[in-house]
């Protein structure tokens, strides 16, 4: 084992960068404060700001406005408006009035405010209720009884259904124009619907006639702030490929199983909701399935006191040997397979996704709302970090290092590199020994809440601030120090973290330099898909910030 010590002079060498503020592009006042917040891409050219009462939709490049109203003008049957989503795709606007038993919906069209239609016919649907397929440019919209389906510009019902229940998950759309989908169950609608079942159907959408169905083993999930699936749903050939907790396989003429590699896994009560979470969920406490050539590494976490890993056919689905006992292990949340050697991560950072919502009287009639996207990482114990041989499933090393602490693991090339949170470790693949072992805080940035990698590099994302790391050498390349802050987004070469306060500072993972812009208390920050801009909602002021 070598030990790396960097001189004084090296640190001195990598240096403090001065900060620079983040030039701002536009900075809007609106007429109306801002409750709900809505940012398109840079291609699409507008997003929205919204109060309870009003809505201000701007243009991405300049800040204009381009349009305004107040919804009891744009929508003459809602009195007020309890929630709003955009469906971007469809350039169409939801607008929800609750009122037990009368609920009102209406969409606007998002471009310039005008009503497309209005119903009072669907209860108790929420966001999570409703799908768009622009294949076919409609709305599938799951109620308590039944699957309808509606023309997304003109509110017609073309179609119902009581075959499926639940709400529409990932689906794939067939070249005979059916589509072939899975139903989910969001954790706050579990009351919702009424004999629900998992479904993975194939369904006509010109009639809604159901033309296969059969059922799949696990839980599909939709993460509840940045809606990415957490399974894959693909159509090959002749064949189904469901991935979700392993690997489901199904005839697409017919619907019956061809295999199943799966297991089923709910991490409850694994992190504790955060007070005034309206959504929430645990996501990534199990790895994904690892194909090799025709191979199909999977974990099976079915039971919570022992686990497994499971080798099979990918082809046939033939089980073709399962690994030692992996005890009490309650999250897994990393795998790689790697030359000979299968590498588990036992415990350790999980991601955990909340909506928040708060309403206060401001003691003036009013009412002060706070809303929170909130994404964080919070780490699972017990911890450890074992190797299996590929050949047979046997156990090659369990490193003791870990038992104390971990955040994550990561292969960067052919080098699996481990942070305890207070040192990196460079680990053999073949025997487990330490090739070097580095103290993050040689780094600049304090101890590290989670390790990322970009390049040939590991980034450290630190207490105060970012830093990264050769990965063959372990010896620091950058480090930009920052104050006590979360990572909030990062798209390529640009990370954003986020303090308490609000305020975001801007890494250029190249050299660990940032740029900073100092927002008030409970502002809302959305990173664009390029990374080269950030939105910045405070009060009545829409601020666009470069990140370049």
């Amino acid at each position: 084992m070598k030990r790396l010590l960097v001189p004084a002079c090296v640190l001195l060498a990598i240096g403090l960068h001065a900060q620079d503020d983040m030039p701002v592009i536009f900075e809007t006042k609106l007429d109306h404060r801002i409750d709900h917040t809505g940012t398109g891409t840079e291609g699409r050219g507008y997003s929205y700001a919204a109060s309870e009462k009003e809505i201000t939709v701007f243009n991405n490049k300049t800040g204009a406005v381009q349009w305004t109203g107040r919804f009891k003008d744009l929508t003459p049957k809602l009195n007020k408006v309890d929630e709003l989503t955009p469906f971007w795709e469809s350039n169409v606007l939801f607008l929800f009035d609750r009122k037990t038993g009368k609920d009102q919906i209406a969409c606007l069209d998002l471009s310039d405010g005008h009503l497309l239609w209005s119903t009072d016919k669907y209860q108790n649907v929420t966001d999570e209720n409703i799908v768009y397929i622009p294949e076919l440019e409609g709305f599938a919209i799951s109620l308590k009884d039944r699957l309808i389906w509606v023309l997304a510009r003109t509110g017609e019902e073309r179609w119902a259904t009581d075959k499926f229940k639940g709400v529409v998950g990932q689906y794939v759309v067939t070249k005979n124009s059916e589509l072939v989908m899975v139903n989910f169950m969001p954790t706050n609608l579990g009351a919702l619907f009424t004999g629900y079942k998992n479904q993975i159907v194939k369904i006509d959408l010109a009639n809604g006639n159901i033309l296969w169905e059969n059922t799949y083993v696990g839980r599909a999930e939709r993460k509840v702030i940045t809606k990415e699936f957490l399974y894959d749903l693909d159509v090959k050939d002749d064949k189904v490929f469901l991935r979700m907790n392993g690997m489901q396989v199904y005839d697409l003429n017919t619907g019956a199983n061809v295999y199943s590699a799966a297991f089923d896994f709910t991490p409850d009560k694994m992190v504790g909701a955060p007070s005034g979470a309206k959504k929430f969920g645990v996501y990534h406490a199990v790895a994904d399935p690892v194909i090799v050539g025709d191979d199909l590494y999977v974990l099976d976490m079915t039971s919570k006191k022992s686990q497994y890993i499971k080798k099979y056919d990918r082809n046939s689905g033939k089980l073709l040997w399962s690994s030692a006992e992996i005890k009490e292990a309650r999250a897994i949340p990393n795998m790689y397979v790697e030359g000979d050697k299968v590498l588990l991560q036992i415990g350790g950072n999980v991601e955990a996704q909340a909506y928040i919502y708060k309403r206060e009287s401001d003691g003036q009639g009013g009412w002060n709302i706070t809303e929170e996207w909130r994404v964080w990482h919070p780490n699972v114990k017990p911890n450890g970090i074992q190797a299996f041989n590929t050949s047979d499933g046997s156990m090659a090393w369990d490193s003791e290092r870990f038992r104390k602490g971990i955040t994550n693991a990561v292969v960067v090339d052919d080098k699996f590199i481990v942070c305890s949170g207070k040192e990196l470790y460079s680990m053999d693949i073949a025997t487990g020994a330490e090739k070097y072992v580095v103290p993050v805080a040689k780094g600049g940035v304090g101890n590290a809440d989670q390790i990322m990698t970009y390049k040939d590099m590991v980034v450290v994302i630190g207490d105060k601030g970012v830093s990264t790391f050769n990965s063959t050498t372990g010896e620091p390349v950058a480090m930009g120090k920052y104050k006590k802050s979360d990572m909030e987004d990062f798209e390529g070469d640009r990370m954003i973290l986020k303090t308490a306060g609000a305020d975001i500072a801007c890494f250029d993972l190249n050299t660990c330099k940032y740029k900073e812009f100092k927002a008030r208390k409970g502002a809302v920050t959305s990173l664009s898909t390029d990374g080269d801009f950030v939105y910045v909602y405070e009060k009545k002021n829409v601020t666009k910030v470069g990140t370049r």
